[in-house]
């Protein structure tokens, strides 16, 4: 019996040390990953906001309207940096649900 419980529990230690080698392998999982990841998602929300209102200053400048181009434009801005950086993040997200599924 004594034989039998060494093995199961060999067994389970030697899985959960493999898998813990392999989670430390994984490159993708670092934290300057992280990090890179976080600029993504700040830059997908940051350059289309500033983009959106540098064009509306112009187009105010240059076709006045009685509503403003800038605020327009700021707003269409960040909603397409806020869909964006939603897309990247699910994205991962997808990856890491399914890197964790394989592990299993």
């Amino acid at each position: 019996m004594e034989k039998k419980t060494e093995t199961l529990l060999s067994r389970k230690v030697g899985e959960k040390a493999t898998l813990k080698l392999k989670r430390r392998g994984n490159s993708g999982n670092s934290v300057l990953y992280g990090f890179g990841m976080f600029g993504l998602v700040g830059w997908s929300i940051a350059f289309p906001t500033v983009a959106g209102a540098l064009i509306g200053m112009w187009l105010d400048k240059h076709y006045p309207i009685k509503h403003s181009w800038t605020l327009a434009l700021l707003v269409a801005g960040l909603f397409l940096g806020c869909a964006c950086a939603w897309y990247w993040i699910s994205r991962e997200e997808r990856k890491i649900r399914k890197d964790k599924e394989k592990n299993k």
